[in-house]
């Protein structure tokens, strides 16, 4: 003990300041300070003067310089003597290296180095003498090139007079170093190095944050070091771990427990009595639990986070019985009492420390903290309804297990008071200290007993240890996990702990970080998807009784006399049906043994299946600390099942295809899918089987490999951005993923659905999967009628006006999320950037000037800060390269040779060695005058040349040392922008002159600007918790410049604020049609369409002064990051016209759980859109009225497909947006047809070739009410103009628009579209019939009407009817002669359920036009 309580006493720290301490990061980093040696002029200062035996010692403290506050412990050196050699300056040698971690990585977070002389004095004692501090920038800032990767190079810490108390002068502004309060010591300085120390990581548990320390300090659990390695930090060991096992454990106060609970109760409810300043109210103070807190202490710190366990009062006599329930025992203890008996506090369980190490300086700590509440009239019952909770620390104890090894009895003293604690907590006093003998004052706190026994066993990799604690769940869970393990069986483990662990904030650990503990049901709301659930879309009504705010908006906002369907009109989420209920087992049965792939995980086994309907439990903190970092997204879509549909074949549709997009990968368009019926697939009635998709090979044949379509997503930390993380994993809890489904054929939309993708979360689990059954929903536009209400949605929200919501099919989609371990080359960081990488500083940043290829080694190689390699002039200019004759000589000599510099010395000598020998043998002296003529020439050329470069490099040379010159002022800063995201960032801006300048800020970009109002400033501070100085009305704008002016005093730093938000995004669309992917394998979406590299965008910032001077220059690298889509709408439209859309959000709900009766502000909605030709705006509604989203769209020719992104804000200055919807507008050619119900009306559409010929075919959305001629498979030629005869022929009154798509089959591409706006009458009414109809009993009824040929001559008739689902004819058609009756054979359906209806019959000519209608009203009772 005697060793634990020394290094207890030397580990008392100050904590940082309550503000800094709310800031900072999760996660801890070590680093490495060393100092080396002292130089300067500091020895030869007067204060020096008459001392003897002068040692100098370096005494190191953290400083944050926000708050003037010390922090931490103050490291102190060995005392080191001065070594003088002649001719230099006096040095002191250190070589200390200085070890810690810490979580405030902030700029203003500093290293207080102060020199300290030792001396004595002529008859006096040893004085200390302050020579001079220094201060270290530790963390410079993230835009400081070597933050936070740090480089270990060697500086200069220069020093000034006086001591670090100077820093608390409250006039000290920033820059610090550079106050006019502080005197630099000319000549002194100390040179030091900083730098990250990963191998710290394996022992930080073992120290507390912000403590200085050395290698050669005793740090317990740590290999201590040896002769030959004197630093047992720089690479760390790890003492072997011991298991220990604690039981039995029961604790006794004196002189009872009943006596000291209810002494302490009358202190507790008397304070509570002072404090409220009233007299005795009915109310007392009660105990609601009894807490032991238990962990492992090295002298330092906590080596794991300490056990919280439950202690429960227990008569010492049944003590040794661990049964019963609460209520039992509580009267058990009531009987002992009333009865003589002693109490204790028992713990009904074995407590199981695997960090103990065996050395003297590890002990096991204990920590007695009960709950209390206060009661109305001292009701126990009441204990439910109570006020919040409070705690407080009753005794403590500590213990080292190596004073008695082996397995024993333990009993040891509680202690109590305000002696310090390892819990750093306020302890209630020992009472009775009226006792005096020595035994009473030995018991008189209290006695603490258990069983002990131990372990050893070998030590797990540190690394995995500190992730285990990261992800290690609340105290009760951990104690119960230990108690499956190692608990004996005849030990019935202990009660959790109680409710009140939840309304309170314990003591230890911090409250942050139990809050991280506590697990969240996945159940979403109107506080969390308030927007998501329930939109609604409206159709611009143009009748008398539209509602609309003000009679000028209704009529900007006013609707085209046509109002298109489109789909879908809802937003898709969780109330869509997602069951397997629907099929029957002999169905499910078939299903499951078609052969669909398995999702297996990374050791080949099957993947943990769940259903829809469990609950999901989230841990974001569990999520992120899963080993298994890398999740592979699987889409599997195995089924659809048709639901019959009124106008279409039972076999509709035959081929489908899907699109949606998955987080920000790119949209999806899958290939072709071809609807099959398994095996054996007759089904009883009412049992509609699900298809299996088979994929489609090119040819049209089917695919012989497994059946359905699996797609995959790899999402690895190389794939996503820093700080991603966390953002992919609220995508998969709270977003949905929207599927539209296509027929193949027609390239008609068939529906939309929405999936759910909380179960993709692992958890911990190495894969999940789950199988949804989900139903495909379209919208139906049906004008001047009621609309249809499809309760199979069990749609809560409002139903949009005259749209009907249909149900066309079921889709069985599984879904899988399949762990693997991460691949850590190129990966990047998981953390988002801290704050302090919003603060961008021009100061200690490399910059170096790209240069050519003379230079042999890389500028990597150069020992040089700027660098800058020499290049050939006609290298940097091509019209400088074709001037220069001998350059051209010399590049067709290089295209010949070797272009290495040896190897051209080489062919300079043998050309050389070879000319000699020509003219030695060459007798012709002609021949050698013209050799001598060509060599002047071509020293004249190179003359020439050396002229030409000469003039030139005069003319570049301003325009080279100007560009050089902005590179020297230049600071570089990387943003990743998204669509509608603001990315905030400011800039330290210092004017490095001794006279004021205004400086005007000029960019050219308009998506990047100043942030000129100090309340949109100080928003952006807030939210992005940037700790730096903001200024009231620092800018104005002189004249009517766009730019803002800021005025700069002398030597003065002011931080500019600028904002970055884009508004553009690509808005190219794909063809329509399915993709043709490759079906002989599973397609990997994540392998094939990765994202392509985009360039980033550079953008300059200028700052200059009056004479339009740069005083420093900001470039800003924007990196595109794609965005995550919400919710996407499609609208069909006809073409050049203008689409007028209003989109109807709910109102905002108040949020669940709050307090009644509080008041909660609905926020104003903005919105943004991404393409300026689109008008998109809302309006400011009432408290409780929904908002509404009004769009006006210009339309482009047919066939086209317009998309555009709405980002919609619910902040006031649009930071960050709420959702981003993603729109379609389908331009469709136009025709509208008046006709008549029952009777058909016929009308030609011109079709025209495309550039090849191609083989098309006619698929309409009505297939009954509209036919085509031809309507099998026709040639289209190129350029060709064709006639295509269509056929309409209504069946109910009313406006109904209809598609006609006109589709490649070969390559299922759209080659022309219709939209066939219908508006029918009904005809005149002939004859009128009432029948009646019993409900139920499963038969019909057969009636007969009778018809006269009203002509002289035989005619033949045609019967049509408006309810053919009701009414069948005994024959379609039929012939009589003039003046003869016929009869008509009627069969009515049965009926389940009674009503009336109205059923239409209509008598057709040959040309299927109306002669007559009869009507029958059929009453079903």
């Amino acid at each position: 003990m005697a060793e634990w309580e020394r290094l207890f006493k030397q580990s008392l720290v100050i904590r940082p300041h309550p503000q800094r301490n709310r800031l900072q990061q999760e996660e801890s980093e070590g680093f490495l300070l060393t100092l080396k040696k002292m130089e300067g002029a500091i020895f030869h200062q007067n204060l020096l003067s008459g001392l003897q035996g002068i040692q100098f010692q370096v005494r190191v403290t953290l400083f944050d310089i926000s708050y003037r506050h010390f922090f931490g412990q103050t490291w102190k050196s060995p005392t080191k003597a001065v070594k003088n050699v002649s001719g230099q300056m006096p040095k002191v040698p250190f070589n200390e290296a200085i070890y810690f971690h810490t979580s405030l990585n902030h700029p203003n977070i500093v290293a207080v180095v102060e020199v300290v002389a030792l001396a004595q004095k002529k008859g006096s004692s040893e004085q200390t003498i302050s020579c001079g501090f220094g201060i270290v920038r530790l963390f410079p800032g993230q835009s400081d090139s070597t933050q936070p990767g740090m480089i270990k190079q060697e500086k200069r810490l220069n020093l000034f007079h006086g001591t670090p108390r100077t820093l608390l002068n409250p006039e000290l502004l920033e820059p610090t170093e550079q106050s006019k309060f502080l005197t630099p010591i000319e000549g002194a300085h100390i040179k030091y190095s900083f730098c990250p120390h990963p191998a710290l990581e394996q022992v930080m548990h073992l120290l507390p944050q912000n403590l200085l320390v050395s290698g050669s300090d005793t740090i317990p659990g740590v290999v201590q070091p040896v002769a030959d390695i004197a630093d047992c930090l720089w690479e760390p060991r790890l003492q072997k771990n011991i298991s220990c096992y604690l039981d039995k454990v029961s604790l006794s106060l004196y002189p009872t427990l009943d006596v000291f609970e209810e002494e302490l109760l009358n202190l507790l409810n008397a304070d509570r009595l002072t404090r409220e300043d009233t007299g005795p109210d009915g109310n007392a103070v009660v105990i609601q639990e009894r807490r032991l807190h238990v962990g492992v202490h090295n002298g330092w710190t906590f080596v794991a986070k300490p056990q919280v366990v439950v202690v429960e009062p227990v008569a010492e006599g049944l003590s040794r019985g661990r049964s019963g329930s609460f209520s039992n025992r509580r009267n058990s203890v009531t009987q002992s009492s009333s009865s003589g008996q002693q109490t204790m506090l028992l713990l009904r369980s074995q407590l199981h420390l695997n960090e103990m190490v065996k050395h003297p300086a590890f002990v096991i700590t204990f920590q007695l903290e009960y709950v209390f509440s206060t009661v109305t009239g001292g009701d126990i019952k009441a204990l439910a309804s109570s006020k919040t909770a409070f705690m407080h620390s009753i005794r403590w104890a500590v213990w080292s297990p190596f004073e008695k090894p082996g397995n024993s009895e333990v009993c040891i003293s509680l202690q109590g008071g305000s002696l310090p604690n390892p819990n750093n907590v306020m302890v209630y006093k020992t009472s009775r200290a009226e006792s005096s003998t020595p035994g009473v004052k030995a018991v008189k706190g209290g006695v603490l007993k258990f069983y002990f026994a131990q372990q050893e066993r070998h030590p797990a990799s540190p690394a995995h240890e500190m992730s285990q604690q990261k992800i290690t769940q609340s105290p009760s869970q951990r104690r119960i996990t230990s108690q499956l393990m190692s608990s004996p069986p005849e030990t019935p483990p202990g009660p959790a702990l109680s409710m009140s662990q939840l309304s309170t904030s314990a003591q230890y650990p911090k409250a942050k970080d139990t809050t991280r503990s506590q697990y969240k049901q996945l159940q979403p709301t109107a506080k969390d998807l308030p927007y998501v659930t329930s939109i609604v879309h409206l159709e611009a009504d143009l009748s008398q009784s539209a509602i609309v705010p003000e009679p000028s908006e209704a009529d900007q906002l006013q609707e085209l006399p046509f109002a298109p369907v489109h789909a879908p009109v809802i937003t898709l989420g969780p109330h869509i049906s997602s069951s397997s209920a629907t099929m029957s087992r002999r169905s499910l049965a078939q299903f499951h043994t078609s052969g669909f792939p398995d999702i297996l995980d990374c050791h080949s086994e099957r993947a943990e299946v769940t259903h829809p309907s469990d609950p999901v439990s989230f841990d974001p903190l569990q999520e992120e600390g899963d080993f298994l970092q890398s999740n592979e997204i699987v889409l599997q879509f195995l089924a659809f099942t048709r639901l019959p549909q009124e106008g279409q074949q039972m076999d509709w549709p035959k081929s489908i295809y899907f699109t949606f997009q998955f987080y920000r990968f790119p949209a999806v368009t899958t290939q072709r899918l071809l609807l099959v019926k398994p095996d054996g697939s007759g089904c009883s009635t009412g049992d509609h089987p699900p298809c299996v998709l088979l994929q489609v090979n090119k040819d049209g044949t089917i695919c012989t490999g497994s059946p359905g379509l699996q797609l995959k997503y790899m999402v690895n930390p190389s794939f996503l951005k820093p700080g991603e993380k966390r953002c992919f994993i609220d995508y998969i809890a709270f977003h949905p993923l929207q599927i539209d489904a296509w027929d193949a054929d027609s390239l008609l939309l068939i529906g939309s659905t929405s999936v759910t993708l909380k179960h993709l979360l692992r958890q911990g689990r190495p894969a999940v999967q789950v199988t949804h059954e989900l139903d495909i929903v379209s919208t139906d536009y049906v004008q001047d009628l009621t609309a249809f209400r499809n309760d199979s949605l069990h749609q809560a929200s409002v139903q949009p006006y005259n749209v009907s919501i249909i149900v066309k099919g079921r889709l069985n989609l599984r879904l899988g999320n399949v762990g693997h371990l991460a691949d850590h080359q190129g990966s990047r960081s998981d953390t988002l950037p801290p704050s302090t990488s919003r603060v961008i500083s021009a100061y200690d940043r490399t910059i170096s000037f790209p240069g050519g290829s003379l230079s042999s080694l890389g500028l990597s190689h150069l020992n040089a800060k700027n660098t800058c390699r020499a290049r050939r002039l006609a290298d940097t200019d091509a019209e400088l390269a074709s001037m220069l004759s001998s350059r051209m000589k010399e590049a067709n000599i290089a295209l010949q040779h070797i272009s290495q510099e040896s190897d051209k010395i080489h062919q300079r000598k043998l050309e050389r060695m070879v000319a000699v020998r020509q003219l030695e043998s060459d007798k012709n002296q002609s021949e050698v005058k013209s050799f001598i003529m060509t060599r002047r020439e071509e020293r004249i050329q190179h003359l020439k040349d050396l002229q030409l470069i000469e003039a030139y490099r005069e003319r570049s040379k301003t325009e080279n040392i100007t560009s050089m010159l902005s590179h020297a002022i230049t600071t570089q800063h990387t943003i990743y922008a998204s669509l509608g995201n603001a990315q905030f960032f400011e800039f330290a801006l210092k004017n490095p002159f001794n006279v004021q300048h205004t400086i005007t800020i000029t960019c050219k970009d308009p998506e990047l600007s100043v942030i000129v109002d100090s309340r949109e400033w100080r928003y952006f501070k807030e939210l992005t918790k940037t700790l730096t100085p903001l200024e009231e009305d620092m800018f104005y704008l002189k004249g009517n410049t766009l730019y803002p002016q800021v005025y700069l005093r002398p030597k003065e730093t002011i931080y500019i604020p600028f904002k970055y938000q884009r508004f553009s995004a690509d808005h190219t669309v794909l063809g329509q049609g399915p993709a043709g992917l490759p079906s002989s394998h599973s397609t990997d979406v994540a392998l094939r369409q990765l994202l392509k590299d985009v360039q980033p965008k550079i953008i300059k910032i200028f700052f200059r002064t009056e004479d339009e001077k740069p005083l420093a220059i900001c470039q800003v690298n924007v990196e595109t990051t794609p965005h995550v889509v919400d919710q996407t709408f499609r609208f069909y439209h006809p073409e050049l016209t203008f689409l007028k859309k209003s989109i109807r959000l709910p109102p905002w709900h108040t949020p669940p759980g709050a307090p009644a009766g509080m008041s909660v502000g609905e926020p104003q909605v903005h919105v943004r859109c991404s393409d300026p030709n689109v008008i998109c705006k809302t309006h400011a509604m009432p408290p409780g009225e929904p908002q509404d989203v009004f769009l006006k769209v210009a339309a482009g020719p047919s066939p086209q497909i317009k998309k555009f992104f709405i980002i919609i804000y619910t902040d006031p200055w649009m930071a960050v947006p709420f959702q981003i919807w993603q729109l379609y507008v389908h331009f469709l050619q136009r025709m509208d047809v008046s006709c008549v119900t029952g009777q058909t009306s016929r009308l030609s559409l011109v079709l025209r070739g495309t550039q090849a010929v191609r083989k098309v075919r006619c698929y309409t959305s009505h297939p009954q009410e509209l036919q085509t001629d031809p309507a099998e498979t026709f040639v289209l030629p190129p350029g060709a103009v064709q006639d295509l005869h269509v056929r309409v022929c209504p069946h109910r009154e009313g406006s109904k628009f209809i598609y006609l798509n006109v589709v490649d089959v070969d390559y299922h591409h759209l080659v022309a579209s219709w939209l066939v706006c219908v508006s029918s009458r009904q005809p005149l009414i002939s004859k009128a019939f009432e029948i009646s109809i019993p409900v139920g009993g499963g038969k019909g009824s057969n009636k007969k009407i009778t018809y006269t040929n009203p002509y002289p001559t035989r005619r033949a008739y045609f019967l049509r009817t408006n309810r053919s689902d009701l009414l069948q004819f005994k024959e379609d058609a039929f012939e009589t002669g003039g003046g003869e009756s016929y009869t008509i054979g009627l069969r009515f359906a049965p009926s389940q359920c009674p009503g009336v209806e109205e059923i239409l019959i209509y008598i057709n000519d040959q040309e299927d036009k109306n002669e007559e209608t009869f009507c029958v009203k059929v009453i079903y009772f």
